[in-house]
């Protein structure tokens, strides 16, 4: 009998993603097109922006974010060590330094106490940051009001990082609103809450910060005729601005993008069953579940447990959740532990215990909207025989 394996994510497609596909290849355009202006307005609409920007990756989104935001050399970055690390990389692509702010336990999101007393710290060295990039990790959100009482008293702007968070409200604001931010990226990765199988959204309320977006996805050339006044009676013409990227999303990730924007109040709810089932049948286990941001609906992108004993015994319960089928994983191991950012010109960053505990003790259990009852309490069964 073959063994069942659970991963611990993977997509959901049905006909109707599959229609959607097939009718763009067997369209005209399979990249520049109407495609894609349609997805970002369903985008805009859902999450209730001015203005959406589909890119190839929501890296590529965060990199455009500190390009559009002025980063540069001298400039400060401050984001969370627990995330991917291209929320890092994005302000060091652009010349800019970066630190930390620890996390608190439970949510395993920024520690926004923590910050307010870092930035009165920084304010009195005349050292603040000129971006704060706060993550949604696993899907549940930060308490971006009070972020937004700290950007009005330091003056930073905010780029939100949520490529976790797709369809997640905070205190009845849906992420990416940018209500409380300049910028909000989403990830369309095969295993986030709707993918296009690669790519990336960014959100704004800023017509300056959309038009230079589109831009600077595009090579930073444009056909606005108000940009190229020697040529503005030829419409052919065109006019490079500045240095840009080739940071585009294509006609068929669009197509499939709005054929799961369709159903993603049903993945939010599978999700929310899925992680309501693990809450319920984990809490007398030895483990830290996590917790909820109050006010917050998250998008559950992930489970996460903490093992208390420590690194040793997560990584011999990471092996024997393997060796019996189901596909855990580690989210995230601390960015600002990886020798990388170390070595980076002998710059010191500040100390993040909570997030290299969390880095020692994390487990991401399997959870995405096709998973079945039987695989969840395989899931629980297999985890707490790995615990005795």
């Amino acid at each position: 009998m073959k063994r069942q394996v659970i991963p611990y994510a993977r997509q959901s497609i049905d006909a109707s993603d599959i229609r959607a596909v097939t009718r763009v290849l067997k369209s005209d355009f399979l990249t520049q097109g109407p495609e894609i202006e349609a997805f970002e307005r369903d985008f805009a609409k859902f999450c209730g922006a001015k203005y959406a920007v589909a890119c190839s990756s929501a890296t590529a989104g965060l990199h455009l974010s500190a390009m559009v935001l002025g980063m540069g050399p001298g400039d400060l970055w401050w984001t969370s060590p627990n995330t991917f690390c291209a929320t890092a990389d994005a302000a060091l692509r652009c010349g800019a330094s970066i630190d930390f702010i620890d996390i608190e336990w439970g949510t395993y999101n920024m520690n926004l106490g923590l910050l307010e007393d870092r930035l009165k710290q920084a304010a009195r060295k005349n050292r603040l940051p000129k971006v704060v990039a706060p993550v949604h990790f696993a899907g549940n959100p930060v308490d971006m009001e009070f972020l937004e009482r700290l950007r009005r008293r330091y003056g930073f702007k905010v780029v939100e990082d949520a490529a976790h968070a797709t369809g997640a409200t905070i205190k009845g604001q849906r992420i990416g609103s940018c209500k409380w931010s300049d910028l909000c990226v989403f990830s369309f990765h095969a295993v986030k809450i709707i993918t296009t199988g690669e790519g990336g959204m960014i959100t704004t309320n800023s017509r300056e910060l959309h038009e230079k977006l589109c831009r600077l996805r595009t090579h930073g050339i444009t056909r606005d005729a108000r940009n190229r006044p020697s040529s503005r009676k030829f419409p052919w013409y065109y006019e490079k601005l500045e240095l840009g990227n080739h940071y585009r999303m294509t006609e068929i990730q669009a197509a499939l993008g709005r054929s799961q924007l369709k159903k993603i109040q049903a993945f939010h709810t599978a999700r929310e069953k899925i992680a309501a089932g693990y809450t319920k049948q984990l809490c007398q286990v030895p483990l830290d579940l996590p917790h909820l941001t109050p006010g917050a609906r998250s998008s559950w992108h992930l489970y996460s447990v903490c093992v208390q004993g420590g690194e040793n015994l997560r990584n011999k319960v990471i092996s024997r959740l393997h060796r019996a089928g189901v596909m855990a994983n580690l989210h995230y191991l601390p960015v600002s532990g990886f020798q990388f950012y170390k070595e980076r010109r002998g710059e010191k960053y500040m100390q993040c215990p909570q997030a290299e505990k969390f880095g020692r003790e994390e487990i991401s259990l399997p959870i995405f909207p096709d998973m079945k009852k039987q695989a969840i309490q395989k899931v629980v069964a297999v985890l707490g025989r790995a615990l005795r």
